[in-house]
């Protein structure tokens, strides 16, 4: 009987030029005999800005051995903004990435490199008009490690670059196994070529299951360029073997 266990991340990018992302582990299906072994997840950010993800991990053979594996994924979302003259708008964003990394197990835990294509659009729309900005393409870097220092503990680190807008995003979190999740403290922090910046701080419960769904869910404040006070941010992120 074939058994997998592989990690996943989920990206979604924030209205403008803002990024958040959603990682965790994860129960794939067997995959026996060249068959792919795949992995759907979403994930649904919920700030300042509002998107949601959806995508799939796919693997040639298990998920839980070292090789290549691909990583897909598309988003949408909007965010209430004040354009010329104070007047309110609402930017929408739509993105979509393709990445071919490899990743590895150690004793320890496992780590992954990707790289491949990304694609953006916004759309910005007053009650008066709408103005649609042309497609940007550009390329992906993606690394990430997963490591239990001990048998109750998670620590988990991530760096995404995109020259679509020559950004970086990076997320630290550890967490301690308490019941059916790891338990603990997140950061991010986000910047991209237009000076704009954020950072997040705050809890997360990973990896805890009802039926065959997984979930994530995190909370805490999220500070950012041009605003004056910290914001409440909300994540979810769920994902099932196929």
């Amino acid at each position: 009987m074939c058994r997998s266990k592989a990690f996943v991340i989920s990206r979604s990018r924030r209205l403008g030029p803002a990024l958040a992302a959603f990682p965790f582990f994860a129960q794939a299906s067997p995959a026996c005999g060249g068959e792919i072994d795949a992995l759907l997840f979403g994930s649904l950010d919920a700030g300042a800005a509002t998107f949601l993800t959806i995508g799939a991990k796919l693997g040639l053979g298990p998920l839980d051995q070292d090789g290549f594996v691909i990583l897909a994924s598309v988003g949408s979302g909007l965010q209430g903004e004040r354009g010329d003259f104070g007047l309110p708008r609402t930017r929408y964003a739509f993105n979509a990435a393709a990445v071919l990394g490899y990743q590895w197990f150690f004793d320890w835990g496992t780590a992954a490199i990707f790289a491949g294509p990304e694609g953006s659009m916004e759309m910005l729309a007053d009650g008066r008009a709408v103005a649609v900005s042309p497609a940007a393409y550009g390329l992906r870097l993606h690394a990430e490690i997963w490591a239990r220092p001990t048998d109750n503990t998670l620590l988990q680190a991530t760096a995404v670059a995109g020259s679509t807008r020559d950004s970086l995003w990076t997320r630290l979190a550890w967490g301690y196994r308490i019941g059916g999740a790891y338990l603990g403290p997140e950061i991010s922090v986000y910047g991209d070529e237009t000076g704009y910046r954020k950072w997040n701080l705050g809890l997360h419960a990973t990896d805890f299951a009802i039926a065959r769904y997984s979930f994530r869910v995190s909370a805490g404040l999220q500070t950012e360029t041009a605003r004056r006070s910290a914001s409440p941010y909300v994540a979810l992120a769920v994902w099932s073997p196929w």
